[in-house]
């Protein structure tokens, strides 16, 4: 299914582009055939140039985003749970943001410090909001929610009073980054975020076994030989780390990681060690196609991304927390 999502979003657009010709372009890129610097067809250099590398990005960071929500919905065992929505991903974005107008933004030797800056963001923003839910018996799930949705509302004021003060041509471009943009990748980037993430999502998905145990509660789990606490500092500590990698590149991209899980739990089982891998997919092919709805929908204008899954994922989230109100979500 995602493979065949892949292809119609890669052949539409302002120019349609039928699939035996995009099977034709890529596999004899594949076997080195076409180069990607071709001046020749011009649907070879869409394809290449401008479509590949931008729905190879999407792809990551959907899949990336809808793993780490399907993890922390384990672990807090709440369905509402997010990056986005715990404040996570703009923790991430503020630490990105003083990165880029201190002028960190580029890259040290060959590694750039934009994912890393992204990377403490989002873990002091974790840290700020699991303190404030906790309590002597644990942590209140309810107001860690509480906590993120506020700890968001700052940052993401914090944010906006950054780049109103800052020199206009630092922030020049910032602010559709921070409302989340696939815009004008390069394979170099694709193959830096998808090195990065491979670490994170790698460990996350170790985790598998763990979080089948946790959802049972955590004294269930303790009786059964997990280490919680060492689990919630891996989860906690790997989300952080993917959330940051995913916000240094894609900006601010909400409510997948909240809708994704939550249509995918409704198809299979609770079994992480299956909801994991399919809710990483579907993910993926999710931003594929809402960024192909971003670019498309008002051509030449394009949308952000994130707006796009702000207005799909909005609604959902009040849905949910209106089942919750009324006891039909455990």
């Amino acid at each position: 299914m995602a493979g065949a999502i892949f292809l119609i979003c890669l052949g539409f657009g302002s120019e349609s582009i039928q699939a035996s010709r995009i099977l034709h372009v890529l596999g004899t890129a594949v076997w080195g055939q076409a180069s990607l610097d071709s001046v020749g067809d011009p649907s070879e250099i869409i394809i290449l140039q401008v479509r590949l590398p931008r729905l190879l990005l999407a792809f990551l960071v959907g899949g990336s985003l809808s793993l780490v929500g399907v993890v922390l919905q384990a672990l807090l065992r709440n369905p509402l749970a997010d990056p986005f929505v715990i404040g996570i991903s703009s923790g991430a974005a503020l630490g990105a943001a003083l990165a880029l107008l201190l002028g960190l933004g580029v890259a040290v030797g060959t590694i750039s410090a934009l994912p890393v800056c992204a990377f403490l963001g989002a873990l002091g923003s974790l840290m700020l909001v699991y303190r404030l839910s906790a309590t002597h018996m644990g942590f209140s799930v309810h107001t860690l929610l509480l906590a993120g949705v506020v700890v968001n509302a700052i940052f993401s004021a914090l944010i906006l009073f950054l780049t109103s003060v800052a020199d206009p041509n630092k922030t020049f471009g910032m602010y559709a980054w921070l409302m989340g943009t696939l815009t004008g990748p390069d394979y170099v980037t694709v193959m830096i975020l998808g090195g990065y993430l491979t670490l994170g999502l790698g460990v996350l998905i170790r985790q598998a076994q763990f979080l089948n145990l946790l959802t049972l509660g955590e004294e269930t789990a303790r009786s059964l030989g997990v280490e919680v606490e060492r689990v919630k500092k891996v989860v906690f500590l790997m989300s952080a780390l993917v959330t940051g990698g995913v916000v240094a590149f894609s900006g601010l991209i909400g409510f997948v990681g909240l809708i994704v899980p939550h249509a995918i739990r409704l198809w299979v089982s609770a079994d992480h060690r299956l909801l994991m891998p399919l809710s990483g997919l579907a993910g993926g092919a999710f931003l594929m196609v809402a960024d192909t709805v971003a670019r498309t929908l008002l051509s030449p204008v394009e949308l952000p991304v994130g707006v796009v899954t702000a207005l799909v994922g909005g609604p959902v989230f009040l849905y949910l927390l209106m089942q919750r109100k009324v006891g039909n979500i455990s």
